[in-house]
């Protein structure tokens, strides 16, 4: 059980997290921190957090498990403004869908990874963002993903693990390098081409008529890009390396299509299309 959990960025994913420990009795007391004092406000006043502080170094004091929920881009900043204050024995994580940007962030701000230190990421969320939208059961039957360093203590990946655990989420174990090119392929490349199909079409010259004729289908494509524009710049910058790669692979095979398209090579176009139906009816549904 977690005595007292401090949050570093109550928003969707920070406070569903906060709800979900409170509901399964697994955390005390939650404090909050960021450096909006009337988001705080609300998140206590829905019952998220218990209380909150707007300095980083005040919030950490006490606390055995602190939680980086922010974005990838003040990762550092909060860990050089709390080295100071958290405790030698607490347990540090982080919810960052970037693991190597963070462990560096880290590491930097420390001198070198805690042995406190577990990365994590849990494979969950939704389109919205903010204290507004978290809800307790978010990560329900979901993945997440612990990629402990070699100086990570064993009594602090198997605290974050429990952690996740209480929520009801499956918990798996995989290395940095592993999880940014995986990552890369599953999550950063579908956003950044939502992102990129909505602007497009929104440059286009009759946007209005094209919006207002957009079918379900358009609309579960592009639902993910209504996410956080700040929150998905930072790991899009942060991850470049792989997100570079999966995206070479796939302008190739988006090259092979629009030839097929070009050339009326109905085969080719059916040979993708069932393949792509195959592979999702088999692993998404």
């Amino acid at each position: 059980m977690i005595r007292r959990l401090c949050i570093f960025g109550v928003g969707l994913i920070g406070g569903s997290l906060a709800l979900a420990l409170r509901r399964s009795g697994f955390c005390q007391s939650v404090v909050g921190c960021s450096r909006s004092e009337q988001h705080l406000a609300l998140a206590v006043e829905k019952g998220v957090i218990d209380t909150y502080c707007l300095d980083a170094a005040e919030a950490v004091q006490d606390a055995d498990v602190v939680l980086l929920s922010v974005p990838l881009g003040a990762m550092g900043p909060v860990c050089t403004s709390i080295r100071e204050a958290i405790r030698e024995d607490a347990v540090l994580t982080d919810v960052g869908s970037a693991k190597a940007s963070v462990v560096h962030a880290v590491s930097a701000a420390f001198g070198g990874a805690p042995a406190g230190f577990v990365p994590g990421h849990p494979i969950a969320g939704t389109e919205r963002s903010g204290v507004e939208a978290a809800f307790p059961e978010l990560f329900e039957g979901r993945r997440v993903i612990l990629t402990p360093l070699e100086s990570t203590a064993a009594e602090a990946l198997e605290t974050v693990r429990a952690m996740w655990q209480a929520t009801g989420a499956e918990v798996e174990e995989m290395s940095v390098a592993h999880h940014d090119e995986v990552l890369a392929a599953t999550s950063h490349l579908p956003h950044l081409l939502a992102f990129g199909l909505v602007d497009s079409l929104a440059r286009m010259g009759e946007r209005e008529e094209i919006f207002r004729y957009a079918a379900g289908g358009f609309r579960d494509f592009t639902r993910i890009a209504s996410s956080d524009p700040v929150m998905w710049r930072d790991i899009c910058l942060a991850n470049s390396e792989a997100i570079l790669k999966v995206m070479k692979h796939y302008r190739e095979d988006l090259d092979a299509i629009t030839e097929a398209v070009k050339h009326g090579d109905g085969d080719t176009l059916l040979a993708i299309f069932r393949r792509a139906k195959s592979a999702r009816d088999r692993f998404c549904d």
